[in-house]
């Protein structure tokens, strides 16, 4: 399992401290670990329309107190405060009760084009990818904890994954931020996840995903392990264009 590290951090278009589902147990005045996530987890619709969670890429989780997805049809990367639970898992991992889920901002990627003006488009501006254990590529998606400066205009920055950077390899993306001239404001951290169904199945095998991405100190790039989950390929529900993220003070 995943845990978090109590580091204080701004999500985008969701803050940590605000809880989206509580559960109706009451919370204990001394368990403060309830207020923090304790997975990462992708939530998903079986195709009898289950709701489930899937925690990494061999292990599922059926939520026992929630009979449908908080978030409707949509597949999300999500962070979440759980505890299992002695019940029928029904042929799932583990069976689970849900304390409190909150969604991050799920993106596709987008391919690269020489027809558009890139730069203009999906911006270079600067970011540092935070080593954390929420920054990770698994069941499909890479998601990202990045750091840049906010705030000082209060205009939404746009980011995106770019994929077909480099035509020899097919696993390199690149990570794009158009802060829209907000570049002067404090410095925060915030969270996104991209979906990588549109990159070529691995058939199987583990392959080394290189992300790039322009830093404040230039050029930087970091390599993951990356397998094909070949559950969620294709099965992403989610519009791409204005997917626009602001961060919260």
């Amino acid at each position: 399992m995943k845990h978090f590290s109590k580091i204080a951090f701004i999500t985008i278009g969701i803050m940590i401290s605000s809880l989206l589902i509580q559960s109706c147990s009451k919370i204990n005045d001394q368990d403060v670990s309830i207020y923090y996530p304790n997975a990462l987890v992708t939530a998903k619709h079986a195709a009898d329309s289950t709701f489930y969670l899937q925690l990494d890429d061999n292990t599922t989780l059926l939520p026992k107190n929630f009979k449908k997805s908080p978030f409707g049809n949509k597949e999300v990367r999500a962070l979440v405060n759980f505890k299992e639970v002695e019940e029928e898992s029904q042929g799932y991992s583990k069976a689970v009760h849900i304390n409190w889920i909150d969604s991050i901002l799920t993106k596709a990627t987008v391919p690269y084009s020489s027809d558009v003006d890139n730069e203009h488009i999906y911006g270079i501006d600067p970011v540092e990818i935070v080593y954390d254990w929420v920054t990770i590529a698994e069941d499909s998606y890479l998601t990202l904890r990045f750091r840049t400066n906010w705030g000082y205009t209060r205009k939404p920055h746009f980011v995106n994954l770019m994929t077909g950077v480099n035509e020899d390899d097919p696993y390199e993306v690149e990570f794009r931020h158009n802060a829209y001239g907000d570049i002067y404001g404090e410095r925060g951290d915030a969270l996104v996840a991209f979906s990588l169904k549109d990159l070529p199945d691995t058939n199987g095998e583990t392959v080394k995903l290189k992300l790039t991405w322009s830093s404040f100190s230039g050029k930087k790039s970091v390599v993951f392990d990356y397998r094909t989950n070949k559950e969620t390929k294709g099965s992403l529900a989610l519009e791409n264009k204005n997917n626009f993220i602001q961060a919260i003070k």
